[in-house]
């Protein structure tokens, strides 16, 4: 359900995220994980498979090859292998506090431009690459000379922060 969210969702991982836990964070669209964090796809260690849409976007993250390696085997991953094989993002001796200024960093840019540029990562690889660019050419084009991008524009040139309107 988050991957469907038109805001860009960060997961912060500490500790311990085997089975349902890993598969939580793999629908955010940033992970941010401790250097010590445990990662695992766990689930055929109960006899299970991966759901919530977890063998659907481990594939995505870290290829079909090492997807079938961890979910074959359940084999445990620190942090930094997870950043290694692209099952996190990053790593942070504080994933919260990173993520929130993650966060924070994010809101300060034009909402509209944001959430267009998840739809279309989102779409990246899923549909033909003409497609693709149409839906670009439809984004780009709702975003040009809008009240957002305006300000964008006049704030970077004025060296001030800017102030979106979301409406």
């Amino acid at each position: 359900m988050w991957a469907e969210l038109p805001v860009p969702v960060v997961a912060a991982v500490r500790g311990n995220a085997l089975g349902g836990g890993l598969q939580i964070a793999l629908g955010a669209d940033i992970r941010i994980v401790a250097p010590d964090a445990r990662l695992s796809v766990f689930e055929v260690a109960w006899g299970l498979v991966p759901d919530m849409t977890g063998s659907q976007l481990l594939p995505e993250l870290v290829g079909r090859d090492v997807a079938k390696e961890l979910t074959f085997t359940a084999r445990v991953v620190g942090g930094e292998e997870a950043v290694r094989i692209g099952l996190a993002t990053r790593t942070d001796p504080e994933p919260r506090t990173a993520a929130l200024a993650l966060a924070a960093e994010i809101a300060r840019q034009s909402p509209h431009a944001v959430r267009a540029a998840k739809r279309l990562l989102d779409l990246a690889g899923r549909t033909g690459l003409g497609a693709g660019f149409a839906e670009e050419q439809k984004e780009i084009g709702a975003l040009i000379g809008s009240p957002n991008q305006v300000e964008a524009v006049t704030a970077r040139f004025q060296k001030r922060e800017p102030r979106f309107t979301d409406l």
